[in-house]
């Protein structure tokens, strides 16, 4: 058995890249660039104004303006300015030719035609967005691997970027084995209502990915098939339950079978003891045990980070840091721990230390605190390593 160092290596050194496809930018929110995107355009396309106010060519010896026109957004003003002439500009229009300076309205004095101001701190160039000020063109707007969230949508409109090459998403497939799950809304004798399917869609769909339900009755044969139909038309295939070593858990023994190789079995952690990870062929199989805890912290700790890899992700492991403990903390066992917390106000706070097959402090966790194998008791204040999940 490994421990959890070496099981998220071996899981990572597996990651393929998906190929890339262009899509409009307005459908590219949440998915990852998946090459450097370069500025067509200058950012800002011209000098403009900051504010609402007066354009005028800076000098230390004028102190009066003639105003000979307005410039709003979208106009343009059709001549150079002269020497001791001004023009009342409206904020992101663009600054005339030999204009540099622009002072802002509440500081100007008006009489007629004449404009004087009383800024005193005013230099060339104030209140003035410079032209490229941001990006130039040709220059890297966005890195590859950068998450295309709004801020980064709104930098690619910006500099005229209409689609973007983004890495396709992963089509996933989630295999449900067992024969213990009600069907309906009524409870039947003996039998329990499934949870981890719709769970792990849910948080597929919260990435960004849609995923295909297999549901498998525990039969060797039924299982092989599911396998090699979920490797022929899907990216990875993600399993719940029978992952263990029981007479009823098949998934090591059927994907062996059939020629899979398995990268690992076993870590030394908890939640989440026996999950397995292989490829059939070239498709990477995740084998996450059947109690739900174990399931979402795996996701979050192996299968999220595995998929935001595949998708060129810059950062694909959740954010880190590192926080003191609001209390003392002994711990029994030989394996690393993952434990729902919150962290706040600079602290983290451990939630209660429930079963595997319990979710309900996971609902109010916002970090996952690892505690590694070899750290068994924590004073109040001691550092802990959390795992940012919200």
């Amino acid at each position: 058995m490994i421990d959890v160092k070496e099981a998220k290596q071996r899981v990572m050194a597996n990651v393929r890249s998906m190929p890339a496809e262009a899509v409009p930018i307005m459908e590219a929110t949440g998915r990852f660039a998946a090459n450097d995107v370069i500025a067509p355009f200058d950012h800002p396309l011209f000098d403009c104004s900051a504010m609402d106010g007066y354009a005028f060519a800076f000098s230390e010896e004028v102190n009066e303006w003639k105003v000979v026109g307005e410039v709003a957004a979208g106009d343009a003003f059709s001549r150079r300015l002269k020497p001791g002439e001004c023009v009342r500009i409206f904020t992101g229009a663009m600054v005339p030719e030999s204009a540099d300076t622009v002072v802002m309205q509440e500081l100007a004095q008006r009489n007629n035609n004449a404009m004087t101001h009383t800024d005193v701190k005013l230099k060339r160039g104030g209140n003035v967005r410079c032209k490229g000020e941001q990006l130039r063109a040709g220059d890297v707007a966005l890195p590859k691997g950068t998450l295309l969230d709004a801020p980064a949508i709104g930098l690619l409109a910006s500099v005229g970027i209409q689609e973007v090459q983004v890495a396709k998403k992963p089509r996933v497939a989630l295999l449900i084995s067992g024969d213990e799950f009600t069907k309906g809304a009524i409870p039947q004798p003996g039998k329990i209502f499934g949870s981890n399917g719709v769970m792990l869609q849910a948080a597929l769909r919260n990435a960004g990915i849609d995923a295909s339900i297999v549901q498998v009755h525990d039969d060797r044969e039924a299982l092989i098939t599911a396998w090699k139909q979920a490797a022929q038309q899907h990216d990875l295939i993600i399993s719940t339950g029978g992952v263990s070593v029981g007479d009823h858990d098949l998934i090591r023994p059927t994907l062996e079978a059939i020629g899979a190789e398995v990268i690992l079995h076993g870590v030394m952690q908890k939640p989440g003891k026996p999950m397995l990870f292989a490829r059939l062929e070239s498709t990477p199989v995740f084998g996450l045990p059947g109690n739900p805890r174990a399931v979402m912290v795996l996701f979050w700790e192996y299968v999220l980070p595995f998929l935001r890899a595949m998708q060129s992700a810059a950062h694909p492991r959740p954010r880190t840091e590192f926080l003191p403990i609001e209390h003392a903390l002994k711990l029994k066992g030989d394996r690393a721990e993952f434990r729902a917390a919150l962290a706040a106000n600079g602290k983290v706070k451990l939630l209660a230390d429930e079963g595997s097959h319990m979710l309900r402090s996971l609902i109010e966790a916002n970090v996952l605190a690892y505690i590694p194998a070899e750290l068994r008791e924590l004073k109040t204040g001691d550092q802990v390593e959390v795992h940012f999940i919200r």
